[in-house]
């Protein structure tokens, strides 16, 4: 097996088929911490949604909404805005690539890490990235005059975050965000903010007030809080005029009729909503807890997953495979991320019995490489 080819890792999480084929397990014996995806599973009135929509030969035999009317009505309500504000597309990056496009965005600051697709995106539509390193020590944070200095220097017109952060799970706060957005509104410069994982800390999300600004576009993503990611489904909110914009870009038809249902049906379910945070909450402490123990350091994170310093003495990658080979526990490597420093990994937090098991099998594997 050769440690050293990193062509093969994959370039995602939950990418089981591609791991199984090469190691050698049966996909169904392999458990995922590399996806962060809601342990819960859908929420019971997606499943019901969907059931009902596929009763109704309709639902298949006619074309959805070109404006996805219902969808863009119910997001808007959840959202507090109007219907004119939303954008949908199938996934995060078809909405940042029409952002970029419909902004006509030249210049973009990308502090990193951060997610690999920002920079594959940015690129693809011709923007010049200026990576900007966050440090480690201050456990990944974003600083709102750094940032904004940066951003003169390089003379951006825009800069894309992500908040919650990943691979880092850092969060900035509404008020410090919120600084940062003031500042780089009154540079004139655009500020594409990625809130895939906000739904673990809601009350420091800008959907509500992204509608009133110039120069902020919200992008929102429903897969993975209620863990629907087949159905691949995500929107920004932003002014009517930048909407509009934006909406010109996209290809007719994103979503399917499904879709629609299924998003309505699972932002309606707040139980299902609050007891996920609850779990999520509890069982992060937990791993974050018996992680230390074994030596291994944990960046503070406000979301559902979290990444992993090893000691300096551990191959990371020897780590990883072995894991998949003689646990069948998958977690991400990191080595696709930009501006991280080698030794890292990302878990997904899971169920209490997965979380448990992934623990002991760090356990015996950290022990066996380390006699």
């Amino acid at each position: 097996m050769n440690t050293t080819d990193k062509v093969l890792l994959p370039a995602h999480g939950g990418q089981l088929r591609q791991i199984a084929e090469r190691y050698g397990v049966p996909v169904e014996q392999l458990l995922d911490f590399s996806a962060n995806i809601n342990p819960a599973g859908p929420p019971p009135s997606v499943l019901i949604a969907l059931h009902r929509a596929l009763a109704n030969l309709t639902t298949l035999t006619a074309y959805p909404d070109l404006e996805l009317t219902e969808l863009k009505v119910f997001l808007a309500s959840r959202a507090g805005v109007h219907r004119e504000n939303i954008g949908v597309a199938n996934g995060f990056v078809p909405l940042l690539e029409a952002a970029l496009r419909s902004l006509k965005i030249e210049r973009c600051l990308l502090p990193i890490p951060c997610f690999s697709e920002y920079r594959r995106t940015l690129e693809n539509v011709g923007v010049a990235v200026f990576p900007h390193p966050l440090l480690e020590e201050k456990g990944f944070q974003y600083e709102p005059d750094a940032l904004v200095q940066a951003l003169l220097n390089r003379s951006c017109d825009a800069i894309l975050l992500a908040n919650p952060q990943n691979p880092s799970g850092a969060l900035l706060e509404a008020e410090p965000m919120r600084k940062l957005i003031e500042q780089a509104t009154r540079h004139n410069i655009t500020v594409l903010l990625d809130e895939a994982f906000i739904d673990y800390c809601p009350a420091d999300s800008f959907i509500h007030e992204a509608a009133e600004h110039s120069k902020l576009i919200v992008l929102r993503s429903v897969t993975k809080f209620f863990a629907i990611p087949g159905l691949r489904v995500a929107y920004t909110v932003s002014s009517a005029s930048i909407t509009k914009s934006l909406n010109r870009s996209l290809p007719p038809w994103p979503v399917t009729s499904l879709v629609s249902d299924a998003v309505c049906a699972a932002l309606q379910d707040e139980i299902y909503a609050k007891e996920s945070r609850s779990e999520n909450e509890r069982q992060r402490t937990w791993l974050a807890e018996r992680l230390e123990r074994l030596g291994i350091a944990t960046c503070w994170s406000s979301t559902n997953f979290l990444l992993l310093r090893f000691p300096a003495e551990v191959n990371v990658r020897l780590l990883w495979e072995r894991l998949i080979a003689e646990q069948q526990v998958v977690l991400r490597s990191c080595e696709n991320f930009e501006g991280l420093a080698p030794g890292h990994l990302r878990i997904a937090v899971r169920s209490e019995p997965e979380n448990y098991r992934l623990i002991r099998s760090l356990e015996q594997l950290l022990l066996s490489m380390t006699e």
